[in-house]
């Protein structure tokens, strides 16, 4: 067990499995650029979908997360090769405006 301030790390979705049990390998799936709602937009996007993520902080984009409360130099992104179609189609989707509808 380990401590944390909130939910967050208890929600984190499962990394997912092969039929052998080891941990299906990660796929590049996109740079998010340096600004925090950027990212915080794409990760929510693929938790809300139940695709599951890995950041890596290039540049050392970690330290300037911890310093500055962001990585400056953005976050690559990588989720299970098996997910990767699914994630790039929800990335690469275009915004419906309801309201159009209506008119």
């Amino acid at each position: 067990m380990s401590w944390s301030f909130g939910k967050k790390d208890e929600e984190k979705l499962k990394w997912p499995r092969d039929d052998n049990g080891e941990e299906i390998a990660p796929a590049y799936l996109t740079h998010v650029g340096g600004k925090p709602m950027d990212m915080e937009i794409t990760i929510g996007l693929l938790e809300a979908y139940g695709i599951p993520h890995i950041a890596g902080y290039p540049n050392n984009g970690l330290f300037g997360k911890l310093i500055v409360g962001y990585p400056p130099s953005g976050m690559e992104l990588f989720v299970p090769e098996t997910m990767l179609e699914d994630a790039q189609n929800l990335l690469s989707a275009s915004i419906i405006d309801d309201e159009a509808e209506y008119e």
